[in-house]
């Protein structure tokens, strides 16, 4: 009997291997950082080398820390960062330049020259035009290494998001694959046809024969011979989307909020994409057996970022964990609203232009009343993406699944809970993306019988609910809405 599902997350700033057991539990975790390059202003890269010696080396350590070996191992699971492109030379396995990360804005004047593709790009992918995606990516790599456009053509060149990456590797270069999920970031996937799409590759000149093979989240994925054990790769996610699975939103109208830097807002719409007319993206959540389920996604730029700052740049307190602390010795804000719009704001608003402000300022307002109106400001913009989901879904909100660095701040939770006016639901295991991409593997080898199985052991470690009438909640949030609007109407001076 294997004991084990190894899900390797491999995320922006670290790598994380995790141990999961039959009863979903992470046992044994292991984490490395991984160093983001910043060669230019606006420009962010990563050795795509280095993200593949960390996955060597967390795998590494976790068996040493477990005392367990390959053998133990029922399957393999991958979680990524989405969007961050790789292309490598097909005879070597080397990367021919460094991975172009989804943050980077280096490739802002390709999207630009073809800004009159943006609104059939959004029918056909269900996203925005933006160098977050990585079709202008691998354009900018063809573009700036010697012979890139005639190499990818001749079949010398292959492009994968990270997860394509790991699995050629992995499989010592026998597999070049890639899951629904991550496809649909790329900016080349047709989400209604479910494949690449043909003007898409024409409007980025981008030659299909570079491109992964794409499959189920479930699907075979090859063996992972570069280890022993001969271990199958059977579960592939982007992040997030690995993330409202391990928060076992399998359910049409079911949605999570992860709360890290910035927040990820998912809603499950089923089996039929929307594309949104409000900012939203609409994104591929996962295929089972041939089956398309569908996801809303929104984007708060900052989120947990705004603790940073706090911190930082005003020295109220030292560590991030303090701000609850320093928050709850006052009662509300005082009528202090905070908007933290350091680099615009997103969804719903995709205002690129407005910074951040502070309203309401009295003799009477405390750094307390500041740090609280921080704090509750992430809050309200994610009930201003929930606000749209809602509206474009047709959908209620009855629970929201929350994870992420800032789900353990117990007073914003409650506030959110409370201008949400819908239960806030904590999980049990806050590894929810490694859970995710592990419980996709597990069901792949049977190593759960079925989702049935998995929601059985699903635990919610804390409930929030609603304390707030909806009178206050009203007045609370119209207060909110009007301190946007005077951010967004003051220009300042260049």
């Amino acid at each position: 009997m294997k004991n084990y599902i190894l899900a390797i997350d491999q995320g922006t700033t670290s790598t994380r291997a995790i141990f999961i057991d039959k009863e979903g539990r992470a046992l044994y975790k292991a984490q490395r950082p991984v160093t983001c390059l910043f060669p230019e202003p606006g420009w962010v890269e990563v050795e795509a080398d280095r993200i593949w010696i960390s996955v060597i080396d967390v795998i590494n350590e976790l068996l040493v820390i477990s005392g367990a070996s390959m053998d133990d191992v029922a399957a393999i699971g991958i979680t990524n960062q989405r969007e961050t492109a790789v292309v490598w030379d097909k005879a070597t396995g080397k990367a021919v330049c460094n991975a172009i990360v989804w943050q980077s804005k280096q490739t802002q004047k390709l999207c630009d020259e073809r800004q009159d593709k943006t609104d059939f790009i959004h029918s056909r992918t269900g996203l925005r035009m933006n160098p977050y995606f990585s079709a202008s990516k691998i354009r900018y790599i063809l573009d700036h290494i010697e012979n890139g456009q005639q190499r990818a053509e001749n079949g010398e060149l292959l492009f994968g998001t990270i997860d394509s990456w790991l699995i050629y590797k992995l499989t010592k270069r026998a597999v070049h694959a890639t899951d629904v999920s991550n496809a649909s970031r790329t900016m080349l996937f047709n989400i209604f046809t479910m494949d690449y799409d043909p003007e898409l590759l024409r409007i980025w000149n981008i030659p299909r024969c570079m491109l992964p093979e794409v499959k189920d989240n479930t699907d075979d994925y090859g063996i992972a011979t570069f280890f022993s054990g001969n271990v199958p790769i059977r579960g592939v996610a982007g992040d997030q989307q690995a993330a409202l699975y391990g928060q076992c939103c399998f359910e049409k109208g079911e949605s999570k909020n992860t709360y890290g830097t910035g927040c990820f807002m998912l809603m499950n719409i089923g089996h039929e994409p929307i594309l949104s007319k409000s900012g939203l993206l609409t994104t591929v959540a996962w295929r089972e057996n041939g089956v398309t389920t569908y996801a809303l996604e929104g984007s708060v730029f900052i989120g947990g970022a705004i603790v940073q700052w706090l911190r930082d740049q005003t020295r109220w307190f030292e560590d991030s964990s303090d701000s609850e602390y320093y928050c709850s010795k006052v009662h509300d804000t005082a009528g202090v609203y905070f908007v933290p719009a350091f680099v615009g704001l997103g969804t719903p608003w995709w205002d690129d232009e407005v910074r951040g402000a502070i309203f309401g300022l009295t003799r009477g307002a405390s750094r307390h009343h500041i740090s609280r109106a921080g704090l509750e400001s992430i809050a309200y913009q994610s009930k201003d993406v929930i606000e749209v989901m809602k509206k474009e879904a047709g959908l209620e909100l009855k629970s929201l699944r929350v994870d992420g660095g800032a789900s353990a701040n117990a007073l914003l939770m409650q506030f959110q809970a409370d201008i949400l006016q819908c239960e806030v639901a904590l999980p049990g295991c806050l590894e929810t993306t490694a859970l995710g991409a592990g419980y996709f593997a597990g069901l792949g080898v049977g190593f759960w019988k079925d989702k049935e199985e998995i929601l059985k052991r699903h635990a919610i470690q804390k409930a929030y609910e609603p304390k707030m009438s909806k009178e206050d909640v009203d007045a609370h949030y119209e207060g909110w809405l009007s301190a946007v609007m005077a951010a967004r109407a003051f220009k300042p001076k260049r």
